[in-house]
């Protein structure tokens, strides 16, 4: 181990990286919370360039009337739903009319608060590049490309301006580079005194991984830098042994069963919905009770007020209905904020409810479930899964027939256990998931390479717990993961959406594997459950074994991928 490296192995030494599709959440295992920066980066355009700009919030697609009017129907149907439903008190729950409340709304004009500090004003920049929140302040008619380097949970290679593997991965090494330096206030040419923890989906594309550990140790120069799985480091944010982990983000929602630190291939789903979508179904039903004020969630401005509106107001409280008065206030860089007092309906709880209809989610396009393929081999790999499954099976025959030639029991390797790796696969996703289709995003680049595989469902999101509980391999542990769901991720924080799970669950739990109490947990140690995982990945770096899990630059140096195998504290 170099000197300069073992100087600095306390936890201090150590940067933990969260990278998203909207936030980089960064800090050292010592701070209490991470800091959380937009995922984003804004390029200076070149003088007649192409101009290109990520979307700040998951665009809606373009709907056949046929579409909309399946749409209407889902929203009608949950209506139903809640009026028929029954408040803690026993009484039956009510609904106002959206016409009734859009024609409230129509009346209401923003009240501007001369008594409050205006805006901050509009940002004209001539730097090369800018990063994080401050893309927010930037004026609009300044020529930047701005890039999000992450999408549905994935780096965000496309056909566009920006999209190949190599240009995403510059956006993420300018993006951590300048967080690192500005934010932790740390040198990047210290950096070979520090170590990261790069904490990757559940289901993860081999090359990408790769390619961000050759990023970390190469590119930005740590002296070490340790990959986890962000489920694994969510049980332990939330001191669990084992746990269904649901993690909802901006714009994937992911499951998984985790025991022992280990998330089983096997019960890994991805679907492609998550809170930016549940975001624009809330801008569709706003639309609809005549909001007041105009919003266009192709801006950024209106996207970041969507998402703080959703927060605020959006909840799964049976017990609120009837028309209900929201003040909220609107800031414009350079402006006296202003504020408005509507009334919502519902639409508060419709719109957290398409986690659980997800036709209404078909407002942003269509769905791919994605599941974890076995590894295809690595040519940069000798030693990978598919050279050591083959010669586990010949080394299997070999012995049997030893023992054959040797009389059964008596030939050299007779005390030897014979080790066969030739399980049989999981079942493929469209055996064991149910029926509602909608068709593959073609938008979707998946290099031929992929580890990911993908399948034309749409599931809820209980749907995706059973789907994935079902695929555990005992029924002991079935039991045990369907005792204890922990939610994590910003893309479900609403109140009271523990309960509602927790008994759409418990009316759908095969009989066989109920367990005495349901536990679903969305707030494990009164967390905010964006930084669980974060949280966890700090309490790892401080294990007395974590030591075993570090790849230093050496070693990447001299053995790239094969050190990624022995060395991941997950099945590579």
């Amino acid at each position: 181990m170099p000197e300069p490296f073992a100087e600095h192995l306390e936890a201090q030494a150590s940067i933990i990286l969260h990278p998203g599709s909207r936030y980089l959440r960064i800090g050292r295992p010592s701070d209490s919370v991470p800091h959380t920066v937009l995922h984003a980066i804004a390029r200076k355009r070149r003088p007649g360039a192409q101009s290109y700009t990520d979307p700040f919030l998951v665009p809606q697609a373009k709907l056949e009337p046929e579409a909309v009017q399946e749409l209407e129907e889902c929203r009608l149907k949950v209506s139903h739903i809640l009026q028929s439903s029954l408040m803690s008190d026993g009484s039956r729950r009510f609904a106002t009319p959206p016409q009734q409340i859009a024609a409230y709304n129509k009346r209401i004009q923003p009240v501007r608060e001369e008594d409050a500090d205006p805006s901050p004003p509009w940002v004209y920049s001539d730097k090369e590049y800018v990063v994080g929140d401050e893309i927010l302040s930037l004026h609009p008619n300044l020529e930047y490309n701005i890039h999000f380097p992450m999408v549905r949970g994935d780096l965000n290679t496309h056909h566009g301006l920006g999209g190949s593997i190599s240009a995403v991965l510059a956006d993420l090494e300018t993006i951590w580079g300048h967080c690192i330096s500005t934010i932790l206030s740390v040198p990047l040419k210290d950096l070979k005194f520090y170590r990261a923890v790069l904490i990757i989906p559940d289901i993860y594309n081999r090359d990408h991984v790769k390619k961000l550990t050759h990023l970390l140790l190469n590119d930005l120069g740590f002296g070490g830098c340790f990959v986890l799985q962000d489920h694994v480091a969510a049980t332990f944010g939330a001191g669990l042994g084992y746990a269904c982990v649901v993690d909802v983000g901006d714009q994937k929602t992911s499951v998984s069963c985790v025991e022992d630190a280990i998330s089983h291939p096997a019960t890994r789903l991805r679907l492609e919905y998550g809170g930016g979508d549940v975001t624009q179904v809330l801008c569709w039903l706003l639309r609809k009770c005549g909001f007041p004020h105009p919003v266009q969630p192709s801006r950024k401005l209106d996207a970041m007020l969507l998402t703080k509106l959703k927060h605020q107001f959006c909840h799964v409280n049976l017990n609120e209905c009837g028309p209900q008065e929201k003040t909220f206030s609107v800031h414009t860089p350079g402006e006296v904020p202003s504020s408005y007092t509507v009334q919502m309906g519902d639409e508060a709880l419709l719109a957290p409810l398409s986690l659980f209809y997800p036709d209404l989610l078909r407002l942003t396009g269509p769905k791919a479930v994605v599941t974890q393929k076995p590894n295809p081999g690595d040519p940069d790999d000798p030693f990978d899964e598919s050279y050591l499954r083959e010669t586990s099976r010949r080394g299997g025959r070999e012995a049997a027939e030893a023992m054959e030639v040797g009389g059964g029991e008596g030939g050299e390797g007779a005390d030897e256990d014979i080790v066969v790796d030739d399980q049989p696969l999981p079942p493929p996703p469209s055996q064991v998931l149910p029926s509602s289709s909608t068709s593959v995003p073609s938008s979707s680049i998946r290099d031929s390479s992929s580890t990911f595989s993908t399948t034309d469902k749409l599931l809820s999101l209980e749907q995706a717990i059973l789907t994935s509980i079902d695929r555990c391999q005992s029924d002991e542990m079935k039991r045990k993961m369907y005792s204890s769901i922990l939610i994590v991720g910003g893309g479900a924080k609403f109140k009271s959406i523990g309960k509602w799970l927790q008994s759409r669950l418990a009316l759908q739990i095969p009989v066989a594997y109920r367990p005495e109490t349901i536990e679903v947990i969305t707030r494990a140690k009164d967390m905010d459950p964006c930084m669980t995982a974060w949280k966890g990945a700090a309490l790892m770096t401080c294990l007395e074994g974590s030591g075993e899990l570090w790849i230093q630059q050496s070693e990447w140096a001299k053995h790239g991928v094969k050190v990624l195998r022995e060395k991941c504290p997950f099945i590579w």
